[in-house]
């Protein structure tokens, strides 16, 4: 009898579930290259959106060196994307944010990500609903 981890079940998930993430960094890849941008410059311009982000955290949330988020913070600032500003907590710390040129292009990024956004609407609000839950217990945030 197989194992929970080797039954033919669980091979599926795992496959469907990399055959998603792949398809989803595929298209991430080719929307940030619409707009002159590496995949991790999309990424970061993606966090800083959300909100102003000392660099340390970002790469905490990249998995990456703070050094490499530097460059990136470079790369952006350059293009007029990102600026760093104080920390209002912190003076000491150094928060980067994007310009409203930033906040514009990560907008746009978002909106031309069809791959994950068309599939998940063809579900009901129960299912993504479901869905959201079960990925959130498999990564022990739930």
């Amino acid at each position: 009898m197989p194992t929970r981890r080797t039954d033919p079940l669980t091979l599926e998930v795992v496959e469907l579930i990399g055959t998603v993430v792949a398809r989803y960094h595929d298209e991430y890849e080719e929307a940030a290259a619409q707009h002159a941008l590496t995949g991790a410059q999309a990424r970061v311009l993606g966090l800083l959106s959300l909100e102003p982000t000392p660099m340390r955290k970002i790469a905490e949330k990249l998995k990456c060196e703070p050094s490499n988020v530097t460059g990136i913070i470079d790369r952006l600032e350059s293009r007029g994307l990102a600026e760093r500003r104080p920390d209002p907590a912190d003076r000491r710390v150094k928060v980067a944010a994007p310009t409203e040129e930033g906040r514009d292009v990560a907008r746009r990024l978002r909106e031309s990500l069809h791959f994950a956004r068309e599939p998940l609407g063809e579900l009901t609000e129960a299912e993504r609903t479901l869905l959201r839950d079960l990925l959130r217990r498999m990564l022990g945030t739930a």
